[in-house]
C-alpha cells in the first residue's frame, strides 16, 4: 500500500543549491505571499522556497498590516535572507487583495505567477517542473499538481481535473503556478473582502475565459491544514458564508463553455519529432564542485530488487564525493520517491512532460548539472536513448546495470538491450558471475567490460540480535508449537512460481506434520494460492501474512525460506534470509549457488524451462527435489543456521558493493574508454538515426504506457461524484481510462469473458 511519510515536508532544512548565475537576467517567477501574523510557519515556507531547483525568482511578501510585533519582526529577519525577496506593506483588506497587490508590483520581466501562503511548502523541484509544463504546453494557463496536505490532517489530494466538476465544488489548491498574461487578462482577483472564497472565484474567472490547467502528477505540494479555530472562512458566520456563496454563483452562471485540462501521465506520442531542444527554456549552470555528478535513468522507484540496489546505492554513498540526479519513466505511485529524494533529485518525467519532450529535458538536465556519468539501470527508454546522448556528449561515459537476463522477454531483456548497445557503454555491472559469463559467452561481450559487483545486504538491519521472535510471533498471531516455520516471500506472480510452492508444500506434508508455512507478499496469484491452500486441506499448515514491509521480522521467526523462482539474478531475500542467520532452499538459477553454498543451504535445479513459465504441470521430480532439501536442512538445522550470518559478512554486505561501486566511478570518470568517445563521435554525424530509435521505442511502447497511465489514474484519482453520480463516473473513465477498446478481438475475447483474465496470464497485471 502507498504510504506518504508526512513529517517529511520539504521546508525542515535549508539545502540551498548554488548556480552559475547571470545576474543581468531578471525574474521568470513572481512568489505572491499575503502575509498577516504569519510567523509561525513562514521559516518553513522560505526554506521550501531558497531550496528549489530554479533559482530565477523573485518572493513578495505583502504584509497585510500585521499587528503582532513578533510577526513583524520575524518578516524583517526573513527579508535578509535572500536578495531576491520584496518585502511591501498595505492597509489590512485580506489575502485576495494582498495577492492582487503583489501581482500589480510583480517585475516586468516575470512570465509566471506562483501563489504560495505563508504556511504552505513546495518540493524543491515544484518550479522547474512547472514551468517546464507550461513552457511546453504553451496554451494552458496554470499548473498545479497534486498535493500532500499535513498538520491538522493528514491525506493525498489527487484530483482529475473537470471543469464542470470545479463549478460544484472547488477542488484545486490556491498554491498554484499560473500565467501572468492570463491572470492579468481577468484582472486578478478583484475582491477586498475577507473570509470568501477567493481562490475558487479566481479559478471560475479563468474557466469562464476559456482557460484550462496542467495537472502535475507527482505530489510536489504540501498544503497546511489549520486547526478549525484558525480558519477565517470556518468560523465566519452564516451572513459571512452566505455572501461567499453568492460570489460563486453569480460568477458561475456567466460560463457558457468549458475547456477540458492537460493531466499526466498520458500516452501522447504519435510520429511527432523528438523534441531536443527547446528554445524558450532558460538554460542554467549550477556551480562547479570536485563532486562526480552522475545522471540516474531508471524506470520507476517501487519496491523490488533491481529498486532497491538504485536506492542501496544512492542512500549508502559517499555524500561528499558524489551527488546523483534520478530521472523516472514508467507511470507509477512511486511509493519509494520519498526514500529516494533523501539523497537525490528526483524528477518523475511521466507526471508533468509529452514523451516526445523527455529528451530535451535530460539535455538540460545533463547541461545544469554538470553530469560527469550517465547510469542506466533497467529502464528500456534509457537503452533506447543512450546512441542519442552518445553523440550529445561523446566524453560522458556510460555504464549499466543489468540484473539478470530474461530469456521470455525479447529474448534477453535488459541483457540484450545491454549487449546492443556495447559500442557506447564503458562498463555493465552485473550482480552475478553466471550472469557475466552469459553477457561473454552468449552475448559476446568484451569481458574486460563487463564486472560482477554483488548487490549484498545491509547486514546492520538485517541483523538477528536486534529483533524479539516472541513479540514478533505475537505480532503475527503465531503460535508454531514447536513446529519449524518455513517461510516464503515474494512478490505471488508467475515468475515466482508459488504454485510449485504449494506443490512442495503439499507433498511435504505427506512426509512430516512438524512444520509451519508463512506466505509473506502479495502479487496476481496470491488469491488463487490461496484457493490451492484450502483445495489441498493445508490451511492448518500455512499462514498468510500480505505485503510486509519489514521483512527481517519474518526471517527472525523462520527456520529456513523457501525460494522456487523460475528466473533470478541473486535474490535479495536470499542475501537478507542468510544475513538474518536463516538457511535457504533455492532453485538453481542466476548466481545462487555463488552465495548459496553446501553449509548454507540446498540448491535445487530447475527442471522448467523460461518459455514454459505458464505451464503448471511441474516434475515430480523438481518437487521432491524441493521436499529431499528442506528435509536435508530441517534435519540439520543447527549446523545450517551457524554458519549463514557468517557466509554474508564475508564479502556479501552492501558495504562490500558500496566500496567497489565507488571505486567504479571514480575509474571511468578518470578513464574514460577512448574507442566509446570514438563512437560517439562518429554517431554524431548521424544522430538522426539516433533520434529515430527513440521514435521507434516510444511508438512501440505507445499501449503498455497507455496502459500504465491509465492503471495510474484509475488506481490514483479521486472522483467527485457529487449529483449525477452515474453520469460522473462515465465521464470519469471516458476521459481517463478509455475502456471502450473497439479492436475485434478484444470485443471478441470480452464476449467470450476471458479477456481480464487473460491480461492476467500474460503479466499485464505485474505493471
Amino acid at each position: 500500500m502507498f504510504k506518504i511519510d508526512y513529517s517529511l515536508n520539504p521546508g525542515k532544512e535549508l539545502n540551498k543549491i548554488e548556480f552559475e548565475l547571470d545576474e543581468k537576467k531578471e525574474p521568470i517567477i513572481s512568489i505572491i505571499t499575503p502575509y498577516y501574523n504569519s510567523q509561525k510557519y513562514i521559516e518553513e515556507t522560505a526554506n521550501s522556497i531558497f531550496n528549489q531547483t530554479f533559482p530565477y525568482w523573485e518572493w513578495i511578501i505583502v504584509d497585510d498590516a500585521s499587528t503582532e510585533r513578533e510577526a513583524k519582526e520575524k518578516l524583517e529577519e526573513i527579508g535578509k535572507k535572500d536578495k531576491r525577496i520584496r518585502i511591501f506593506h498595505k492597509n489590512n483588506e485580506g489575502p485576495a487583495a494582498a495577492r492582487d497587490f503583489g501581482l500589480e508590483n510583480t517585475n516586468k520581466s516575470s512570465k509566471y505567477i506562483m501563489f504560495l501562503d505563508s504556511d504552505d511548502q513546495i518540493e524543491k523541484t515544484y518550479f522547474e517542473c512547472c514551468y517546464w509544463a507550461l513552457e511546453t504546453n504553451p496554451k494552458a494557463s496554470w499548473a498545479c499538481t497534486d498535493v500532500i496536505n499535513f498538520d491538522g490532517q493528514e491525506f493525498l489530494w489527487r484530483k482529475w481535473y473537470n471543469p464542470e466538476w470545479e463549478k460544484d465544488e472547488n477542488i484545486l489548491m490556491m498554491c498554484s503556478f499560473i500565467r501572468k498574461s492570463d491572470l492579468e487578462e481577468v484582472g486578478g482577483f478583484c475582491l477586498k473582502e475577507k473570509k470568501i472564497y477567493e481562490d475558487w472565484y479566481l479559478w471560475l474567472k479563468l474557466i469562464k475565459a476559456g482557460k484550462y490547467p496542467v495537472r502535475i502528477s507527482s505530489l510536489l505540494t504540501w498544503y497546511r491544514i489549520k486547526p478549525i479555530e484558525e480558519s477565517e472562512l470556518k468560523k465566519s458566520n452564516s451572513e459571512n458564508k452566505n455572501r461567499a456563496m453568492k460570489l460563486i454563483d453569480d460568477i458561475k452562471k456567466d460560463i457558457i463553455s468549458t475547456k477540458p485540462g492537460i493531466q499526466y501521465p498520458k500516452q501522447d506520442y504519435d510520429w511527432e519529432e523528438i523534441q531536443d531542444k527547446q528554445p524558450s527554456i532558460i538554460k542554467l549552470k549550477t556551480k562547479k564542485n570536485e563532486k562526480t555528478n552522475i545522471l540516474m535513468i531508471i524506470p520507476w522507484m517501487v519496491t523490488g530488487g533491481a529498486d532497491k540496489f538504485n536506492l542501496d546505492l544512492i542512500s549508502r554513498i559517499n555524500k561528499e564525493k558524489y551527488e546523483f540526479t534520478v530521472i523516472s519513466m514508467l507511470p507509477s505511485t512511486n511509493e519509494w520517491r520519498q526514500d529516494f529524494e533523501k539523497y537525490a533529485t528526483v524528477y518523475d518525467l511521466t507526471s508533468f512532460l509529452d514523451r516526445k519532450n523527455w529528451i530535451s529535458f535530460i539535455n538540460y538536465i545533463i547541461q545544469k548539472s554538470n553530469i560527469d556519468i550517465i547510469f542506466n539501470t533497467n529502464s528500456q527508454f534509457g537503452y533506447n536513448s543512450l546512441p542519442y546522448l552518445k553523440a550529445r556528449y561523446p566524453k560522458i561515459p556510460i555504464i549499466d546495470y543489468v540484473h539478470m537476463e530474461e530469456w521470455y522477454e525479447r529474448n534477453g531483456g535488459f541483457s540484450r538491450d545491454s549487449s546492443n548497445y556495447e559500442s557506447i557503454i564503458d562498463k555493465t555491472y552485473t550482480c552475478n558471475e553466471n550472469s557475466r559469463k552469459i553477457f561473454i559467452n552468449h552475448f559476446g561481450r568484451n569481458e574486460k567490460e563487463v564486472e560482477t559487483i554483488y548487490i549484498g545486504v545491509d547486514d546492520k538491519k538485517f541483523n538477528p540480535e536486534l529483533l524479539d521472535k516472541e513479540k514478533i510471533l505475537k505480532e503475527y498471531k503465531i503460535n508454531p508449537n514447536g513446529k519449524f516455520i518455513i517461510s516464503y516471500i515474494c512478490r505471488i506472480a508467475e515468475q515466482k512460481r508459488p504454485y510449485l510452492f504449494i506443490e512442495i508444500v503439499k507433498e511435504l506434508r505427506k512426509r512430516r506434520e512438524d512444520f509451519l508455512i508463512v506466505i509473506a507478499g502479495d502479487g496476481p496469484y496470491l488469491q488463487e494460492v490461496k484457493n490451492r491452500v484450502k483445495k489441498y486441506n493445508l490451511n492448518e499448515n500455512v499462514k498468510f501474512l500480505g505485503n510486509i514491509k519489514q521483512t527481517e521480522k519474518v526471517y527472525k521467526i523462520s527456520d529456513l525460506t523457501v525460494n522456487c523462482s523460475i528466473k533470478e539474478g541473486l535474490a535479495l531475500t536470499s542475501y537478507e534470509s542468510l544475513s538474518m542467520g536463516v538457511p535457504v532452499v533455492s532453485v538453481d538459477a542466476g548466481g545462487q549457488k555463488e552465495l548459496i553454498d553446501d553449509t548454507v543451504g540446498v540448491v535445487v535445479p530447475c527442471m522448467q524451462k523460461e518459455t514454459e513459465i505458464l505451464n503448471y504441470n511441474y516434475k515430480e521430480e523438481e518437487i521432491l527435489s524441493y521436499v529431499q532439501g528442506i528435509e536435508k536442512v530441517l534435519n540439520n538445522i543447527d549446523n545450517y543456521k551457524d554458519n549463514c550470518r557468517k557466509r554474508v559478512l564475508n564479502g556479501f554486505t552492501i558495504d562490500n558493493m558500496i566500496e567497489k561501486m565507488e571505486e567504479e566511478f571514480d575509474n571511468i570518470k578518470q578513464n574514460p574508454n577512448k574507442e566509446k568517445i570514438e563512437n560517439g563521435y562518429g554517431l554524431k554525424k548521424n544522430i538522426r538515426i539516433a533520434k529515430e530509435l527513440i521514435t521507434r521505442y516510444l511508438i512501440e511502447s505507445q499501449a503498455e504506457y497507455e496502459w500504465m497511465s491509465n492503471k495510474f489514474n484509475q488506481d490514483n484519482i479521486h472522483m467527485i461524484l457529487k449529483y449525477d453520480k452515474k453520469a460522473k463516473k462515465e465521464q470519469f473513465y471516458e476521459q481517463t481510462l478509455e475502456y471502450k477498446i473497439k479492436h475485434p478481438i478484444v470485443v471478441l475475447l470480452r464476449k467470450l469473458g476471458i479477456y481480464d483474465k487473460l491480461k492476467q496470464i500474460i503479466g499485464w497485471e505485474k505493471h
